[in-house]
């Protein structure tokens, strides 16, 4: 009897601990998160102030002149390469891009120091003057509900005829994306011989194009009723999914001829 009553302790004080760790990983997770997001709203201050502000011209170190509005972002983390928004939802982050180290700010804060949350960023292929370009930005899912963990909406129709437009500004001008195809994919082996779109990043030819968007719209969960043509600029939008390992979700959209007005 001693000898279970000892074994019925043990394993009391055993999940009791288990219990305290998972407590104090959830408790540290939302608290990072909560930190993350105070990070990310004096970002969006700092854009406000910048837009009200009567400041002078700058460039970047192509010559292109900025927005005024991203000027302070920009003097601030020179990686900042412009800004998504899907209105009505969480998504509204700064994005960021760096050639040489690709996923950088896979677990980096506008101050390039570790976060967990990380910040959206483009892939290192893309180029968001290229007309010809498939602009592929990554984002964490997050349970905390940050970063694209709202990606994962656009799985319903409903979601979809409420927020058919995406808006990416670059630090130049604004501009505006419709929403093509939103599918369910993942990361296969190298030896699968099946549609990957992780390849089509970049500079598309017509026939990887047209490919891409085939293989895109077939996998959609419905159909938009719009098929891009060969020149018009895509905008890919990447997040984790938890359907299958290594499970990927997807929202494909082209860039709209007319841009929006200030």
């Amino acid at each position: 009897m001693k000898k279970r009553a000892w074994m019925t302790n043990v394993i009391l004080i055993v999940c009791i601990l288990v219990f305290a760790g998972s407590g104090l990983y959830l408790l540290k997770y939302y608290m990072d998160a909560r930190s993350t997001e105070n990070d990310l709203q004096e970002l969006i201050e700092l854009k406000e102030e910048s837009q009200a502000e009567e400041t002078e011209e700058i460039q970047t170190a192509q010559g292109k002149k900025i927005l005024k509005k991203y000027k302070k972002l920009y003097k601030k983390n020179n990686d900042f390469i412009g800004w998504i928004q899907v209105k009505g939802t969480e998504i509204d982050y700064p994005v960021m891009q760096t050639k040489k180290e690709p996923e950088f700010y896979l677990h980096k804060n506008y101050e390039k120091e570790y976060d967990v949350n990380g910040l959206p960023f483009l892939d290192a292929k893309c180029d968001v003057e290229d007309v010809h370009n498939n602009l592929m930005v990554y984002g964490h899912h997050m349970k905390s509900g940050m970063m694209f963990a709202h990606l994962v909406d656009y799985q319903t129709k409903d979601f979809y005829n409420k927020h058919k437009t995406i808006f990416f500004d670059t630090l130049y001008e604004e501009r505006e994306y419709e929403v093509v195809a939103a599918f369910y994919s993942q990361i296969y082996k190298d030896n699968q011989d099946v549609f990957k779109y992780y390849a089509y990043p970049g500079s598309l030819s017509e026939k990887a194009f047209h490919t891409y968007i085939k293989n895109c719209k077939k996998l959609s969960q419905y159909d938009t009723g719009i098929t891009p043509e060969y020149g018009e600029q895509l905008l890919t939008l990447v997040t984790c999914a938890y359907q299958t390992e290594e499970g990927r979700f997807v929202v494909v959209a082209r860039r709209k001829e007319k841009e929006r007005e200030n």
